[in-house]
């Protein structure tokens, strides 16, 4: 079971994510937050936090 508050904060009357969720995989699939990247630990893609630039 997922437990939401490690997913989701409440700001205001507003409920926003924290992680951030793979745009390759299947939906509520997250991605692990590192210092400069987001990971994704199922199919490998790599978001980097300060530049654009994404690995494949």
């Amino acid at each position: 079971m997922v437990e939401a508050h490690k997913h989701y904060k409440i700001e205001g009357e507003k409920v926003v994510r924290i992680k951030k969720e793979c745009e390759r995989c299947a939906e509520f699939t997250w991605m692990a937050g590192h210092d400069d990247r987001w990971t994704c630990g199922k199919c490998g893609m790599t978001i980097y936090k300060r530049g654009r630039r994404k690995v494949v």
